[in-house]
């Protein structure tokens, strides 16, 4: 992963350290503002019709009944019996959100509008003030190469500003690669069937694949990948210099070169497709979240995808 490096030093990414106590406050501030139209649009209702009524509980056995769904027959009651019953099932009160986050030194990369982390924060409250309307309960796992904070799903606006708060709050891991690890943490620690939300810019190795695939079994699993346009296209802008995140190295890039833009752009596809297919592998559904862009429309897009799907399986 490279980082741009300015002209006075600085670099593309957020490389201040731990954020001041008024500056994490007033980013949490404007963050709660940006959502809140987001919240009381369409997008509360698109989440309503995504994901309620699909968290559903054992209720009882029951004798079947002429219409029933014979997926839900019970064999070992109705072996005993010698009479066919089902598995009944009512809609739970409260749905449970756990968001993944990752926080390692790629997500402070950003040359637009925000960086990854910072969108990865904005898309976290947008999803939990959206539950918070709808009764819901949120969780939070934060990852870089290892587990981090894990704050439990709970319900309540301090809960939710406390979980933005986090996701923007810690300073970067050294390293990536945690994915694998956060998502067996998930695994073992979710009681009860939930909606996780896996927020990253999945690069770096595919480790995480097969746990993914594990977590989907039993849970609503959705990634949610986050890019920077800079990583898709270069710009015309004379000699650049880039610094590699891990390793500090420097490259000097002409990118008013074709031949250099075309190759970056082609790179740029290899990286995404080889990450669909580890999506695809994983059997989850992805968000595409653009650093430089707005996430309205790509959340709204999903939950009407989901929709769409929901309908034509009826």
């Amino acid at each position: 992963m490279l980082d741009v490096v300015r002209p006075d030093g600085g670099s593309g990414r957020d490389s201040r350290g731990p954020l001041l106590e008024s500056d994490l406050a007033a980013r949490v501030r404007r963050i709660r503002i940006r959502t809140h139209r987001l919240v009381t649009t369409a997008l509360s209702g698109g989440y309503r019709s995504t994901f309620r009524g699909q968290g559903l509980e054992f209720s009882e056995v029951r004798a079947y009944q002429p219409g029933d769904d014979v997926r839900r027959i019970d064999w070992n009651v109705t072996a005993r019996t010698g009479e066919p019953f089902i598995k009944s099932y009512a809609e739970e009160r409260e749905l449970s959100i756990e968001l993944v986050v990752d926080t390692s030194r790629a997500m402070d990369f950003g040359t637009r509008l925000r960086t990854k982390r910072e969108t990865a924060a904005q898309f976290s409250a947008l999803i939990s003030f959206i539950a918070l309307r709808n009764q819901d309960r949120v969780g939070l796992l934060l990852f870089g190469d290892e587990p981090g904070l894990h704050l439990r799903a709970r319900k309540g606006t301090g809960h939710v500003l406390r979980i933005v708060r986090e996701v923007l709050a810690p300073r970067a891991a050294s390293g990536a690669g945690g994915l694998a690890k956060a998502l067996h943490h998930t695994e073992r620690t979710l009681r009860r069937r939930s909606v996780v939300f896996v927020v990253s810019d999945f690069t770096g190795d595919n480790a995480w694949v097969d746990p993914m695939r594990r977590l989907s079994i039993r849970h609503d699993v959705i990634g949610v990948r986050i890019t920077d346009p800079l990583e898709r296209d270069l710009p015309r802008a004379g000699l650049v210099e880039f610094e590699e995140i891990g390793s500090g190295a420097r490259l000097e890039v002409d990118t008013d070169s074709r031949s250099v833009r075309e190759a970056w752009r082609a790179r740029a596809e290899e990286r995404r497709s080889r990450i669909d297919r580890d999506l695809a592998r994983a059997r989850v559904d992805v968000i595409d979240l653009d650093a430089g862009g707005e996430l309205g429309e790509p959340v709204a897009g999903f939950f009407r995808r989901r929709a769409a799907r929901k309908g034509a399986a009826r």
